[in-house]
């Protein structure tokens, strides 16, 4: 069985781009985004990794580490992060894991059963496009699985770490499409008075969907 939300994210160490890490060590008390990608040196991926780094500083200014993972060797990685910056117009500072066995990403559930196409040389499975969002206390917040066919948006998954981080902090919930600056939707569980208290002047559209600012 996969990771459910409120797991543990098992601790794990491994081979990086960025040296031998530990998962847990690495993030220490930090948000962090873990993300598999099939295959170096591919289009769509080449493509995805560019815009990780592109966001680098706006997961800098939250304390969310970004580390990526496929099952490509430590040297392909080397290699192919010079590709990235050249192609994509930016510069991957985050760590990328080397996992050829395919430890980690059999513990994360990470391959594909699904494209008979997303194979290596040798016609063994490789990883889908994965996304595993964990909180600081190593929590699973949030996983994402795409096909491999389609590049993800990263903007979206920023979104949600925003959206998370927002929730924890205050008895709110926000609604489709939302982003930082908007309003937000007072939780149910916060009621009469209390309500008053937290968000003094709220808007309500129906007694299950009240709005406010933050």
């Amino acid at each position: 069985m996969g990771l459910r939300l409120g797991d543990t994210a098992p601790d794990f160490t491994c081979e990086t781009t960025k040296g031998r890490l530990s998962l847990h060590a690495y993030k220490a008390n930090s948000w962090c985004i873990l993300f598999s990608h099939p295959e170096d040196f591919t289009p769509v991926c080449t493509t995805e990794l560019g815009a990780v780094a592109r966001l680098q500083s706006q997961f800098d200014s939250r304390n969310v580490k970004v580390i990526g993972l496929s099952c490509s060797s430590l040297s392909d990685h080397e290699a192919w992060i010079a590709d990235i910056n050249e192609t994509q117009n930016c510069t991957v500072q985050f760590p990328i894991i080397a996992d050829p066995t395919r430890e980690i990403a059999t513990l994360y559930d990470m391959l594909d059963h699904q494209d008979v196409t997303n194979i290596d040389a040798r016609g063994m499975p490789l990883t889908v496009r994965a996304v595993f969002i964990l909180d600081p206390a190593n929590k699973v917040r949030l996983t994402l699985t795409y096909p491999a066919s389609c590049g993800r948006n990263f903007a979206e998954i920023l979104r949600v770490v925003d959206s998370l981080m927002l929730t924890d902090a205050r008895k709110v919930a926000t609604p489709a499409d939302w982003v930082v600056g908007q309003d937000v939707i007072v939780h149910n569980s916060v009621q009469g008075s209390e309500a008053e208290k937290l968000f003094p002047g709220f808007r309500t559209v129906k007694p299950y969907l009240r709005y406010t600012s933050i």
